[in-house]
């Protein structure tokens, strides 16, 4: 049961009752102010908390946008260069969560702590005040009374009488201040459920706030967060196939390390101890050197350098070589040494011990020492001598293989019954393609144009890049560039039926890249430029057609930076994320190299990351559902994953992951696929929810700005080109369409439709 009423009737009766009713109340009061108090504590506390995590949250953020990747080489990835400003990318997050959170902290501030404040000075430190009257004018009064009682019958009438009126006064008095103690108990206690409510209700509301705002950046960053795992699994996959061949290169250098020694401009360099003579009686002492030495000018440089001291360089020292001679222990206290004569320093012989009798023999070979023989170290010009050659057979055994994997209905020379015999898989014919490529003397795409290829990848926009591999190609030797263009049409022919193979163009690159460019010498900068080689074969893949169909311009397309839109072309972004100044990247690019006649679902935007998995579920290369008989022609080549695992000899198992679901998910009908839907679902850009839109397949549009690709799936083209089949893309502000052949993203706000 709850408090008892105070009537206002009872202060004239001053009851025991209504006295202990008057506790109850203050009591409750009481409690109320210490509950107010600790929540005011707990509040501030809280504030306290807010204002040091989002100070802590600051400091990683500007951990994360002060700090930058370095790499190895000359030049990065695309991929490489989206991982490393993701860093930045992270720091921005953080601090826009930040500013929402110390909105938050203020408000808690003004709509929970302030306010409580108040109202507990203003209207329960009015209580206590009035109690204290209320007990003071209670003790007077009774006081007062008693005291009255105590008079004289025998006090003359007048002094009875004052003294009657004075009490009756004071009475009076007590009477309306219990009246106004008891209504200011009542309306306190009815007063305090919203005034204590109402601050604790707009404090969650701006919490609530804060969270939703956090949820609306979040989804603004989902997009990101998609392009930038394609990212990262793309990158890893590369490391797995580098990784791989570093291995193997150091484990060759590791088995012979003298016949993998790095070409360079000095005959002989390495580490020496010379002998520094002192004046007596101190004798001499050894001091550790590197030493180089250049056989066509005689130029012998050594250079003091200590390991112990923290890799301490002292003073170069350069002399021209006269003579080498070896010395005998029973010319010297030490092993392996030999004396050398500079032309500056007739007579002075300079005493020099190797680190072991085979490297003193290496030494007195290169410097024409007496008992040596020279023997050229030097291997960048040493030719690789392959058993295969590109010849009239090896052109006969490659389009019999590739005819074998995409017909399987193929005879091959006698020697080989790939019809009748089980055992010739389909990764077995691509294994001994492969094997054949590899043991031709120079790659297909030669040693000199090696570096050539790799300059566009480096650097330059998509369409700069096509344009030198164009030209670059038709430098190639005739018999080179035929059996180039057979090998790269089957490869496009597989790539596309990656839904069924898994072998996508970025797959392929993986695995062809190293088979089909190399570089001459095998060293660990040359293999971290395998991603390129990569990079180079998906090139070739995607533009098969221009490349190998039509000849190149005349100039060599020098590489040019990523252009910009001209100033009146309109910004090139999401709507749906308008307020984020770098356009997104194309996430759904995987979807353009695939079959088009696939059914359209609706996109998720969510992600799950909660699952170990939840990287590699962002995998560019899906592994989809079995497609139903029909839905593709009879090509073969749309052979089970089993059948593939020639291909991916090269190809790390983390790029065969599960079904990416937001990349494409296949129709819940399984007759569905087999014709084109008549409507599709697309994310609405102004709600961000799924809606149904009526398909616009087979419209047109035309460019009414220029417009430069920035990413593979993007379609550059000039005012007043006309785009075929155009259709809303997945991500929001962007179309779908196909342009001259190739079909891409369009910017939606630069084309109108006809």
């Amino acid at each position: 049961m709850g408090l008892q009423p105070l009537e206002f009737s009872d202060c004239y009766l001053d009851s025991p009752w209504f006295r202990e009713r008057v506790r109850a109340h203050e009591a409750e009061l009481e409690k109320t102010n210490k509950f107010i108090k600790e929540l005011l504590k707990d509040g501030k506390n809280l504030i306290a908390a807010t204002k040091n995590l989002s100070a802590a949250q600051r400091k990683f953020a500007h951990s994360l946008r002060d700090f930058k990747f370095e790499f190895i080489g000359d030049a990065e990835t695309d991929d490489e260069r989206y991982i490393d400003a993701s860093l930045h990318e992270f720091s921005n997050f953080l601090k826009n969560l930040e500013e929402q959170r110390e909105i938050l902290a203020l408000s808690v501030t003004e709509t929970l702590i302030k306010p409580l404040e108040r109202f507990r000075k203003e209207q329960l430190g009015a209580v206590k005040e009035e109690k204290k009257k209320f007990d003071k004018e209670t003790e007077k009064n009774y006081s007062l009374l008693e005291k009255h009682l105590n008079l004289s019958a025998k006090k003359k009438e007048l002094q009875l009488q004052e003294a009657d009126n004075q009490v009756e006064q004071n009475r009076k008095h007590f009477y309306e201040l219990s009246l106004e103690y008891v209504c200011k108990l009542q309306e306190i206690q009815e007063r305090k459920k919203f005034e204590c409510v109402e601050p604790v209700l707009s404090f969650f509301q701006g919490l609530f706030t804060f969270y939703h705002q956090g949820y609306e950046l979040a989804k603004d960053f989902n997009h990101y967060k998609m392009a930038l795992q394609i990212n990262i699994q793309n990158t890893r996959n590369r490391f797995e196939g580098t990784r791989s061949e570093v291995e193997e290169l150091m484990n060759k250098i590791r088995r012979n390390p003298q016949e993998h020694k790095r070409a360079n401009h000095f005959t002989m360099e390495g580490y020496l101890y010379v002998q520094e003579k002192r004046p007596a009686p101190f004798g001499s002492s050894w001091v550790k050197h590197y030493c180089m030495y250049r056989k066509e000018t005689k130029k012998f440089t050594m250079i003091p350098f200590e390991h112990r001291s923290g890799g301490k360089v002292g003073d170069e020292e350069l002399f021209v070589l006269t003579y080498c001679t070896k010395r005998n222990t029973d010319t010297i206290d030490r092993r392996f040494c030999f004396d050398l004569e500079a032309s500056d320093r007739p007579g002075v012989p300079v005493t020099m011990q190797a680190f072991s009798e085979e490297d003193r023999k290496l030494w007195m070979e290169a410097l024409d020492g007496k008992e040596a023989l020279f023997i050229n170290l030097n291997r960048a010009n040493a030719k690789r001598e392959g058993s295969a050659q590109l010849d009239k057979i090896g052109f006969t055994v490659i389009k019999k293989c590739i005819s074998a994997v995409e017909t399987r209905d193929a005879k091959t020379c006698n020697e080989v019954d790939l019809e009748n015999s089980v055992d010739w898989e389909v990764k077995t014919i691509t294994s001994a393609m492969k094997q054949y490529l590899r043991s031709l003397p120079e790659p297909l795409m030669t040693y000199e144009l090696h570096g050539e290829f790799i300059v566009p990848a480096k650097s330059g926009s998509p369409e700069s890049r096509v344009n030198a591999v164009h030209f670059l190609v038709h430098k190639l030797p005739e018999k080179n560039k035929d059996m180039l263009e057979i090998l790269v049409k089957h490869l496009a022919n597989v790539s596309k039926h990656a839904k069924k193979n898994l072998m996508t163009v970025a797959n392929l690159g993986v695995v062809f890249g190293p088979t089909l460019m190399r570089p001459q010498e095998e060293t660990v900068a040359a293999i971290m430029d395998l991603k390129f080689q990569n990079i180079v074969v998906e090139i070739l893949i995607e533009n098969h057609e221009k490349i190998f169909k039509t000849l190149p311009d005349a100039t060599f397309p020098e590489p040019i930076s990523m252009s910009v839109s001209p100033p009146n072309a309109p910004p090139r972004q999401s709507r749906r994320q308008g307020q984020r100044i770098k356009r997104p990247l194309a996430v759904y690019n995987l979807c353009l190299e695939l079959d088009d006649a696939d059914s359209h679902s609706s996109p998720r935007e969510d992600t799950p990351t909660g699952s170990m998995d939840s990287l590699s579920s962002q995998s560019p290369t899906p592994a989809f559902s079995s497609s139903p008989p029909g839905l593709l022609d009879g090509n073969h080549l749309i052979m089970d994953s089993g059948d593939l695992a020639g291909w991916t000899t090269n190809l790390p198992s983390q790029s065969r992951p599960s079904m990416v679901s937001w990349m494409n998910t296949p129709s819940a009908n399984p007759a569905a696929t087999n014709t084109a839907p008549s409507t599709f679902f697309f994310p609405n850009p102004a709600t961000g929810s799924d809606r149904a839109v009526e398909s616009i397949a087979h419209r047109k549009a035309r460019a009414v700005y220029p417009c430069e690709a920035e990413h593979s799936s993007e379609l550059s083209f000039q005012i007043g080109a006309i785009f075929e089949d155009v259709q809303f893309s997945r991500e929001p502000g962007w179309l779908e369409g196909t342009l001259n052949g190739k079909r891409g993203l369009i910017p939606q706000n630069y084309v109108q439709f006809l």
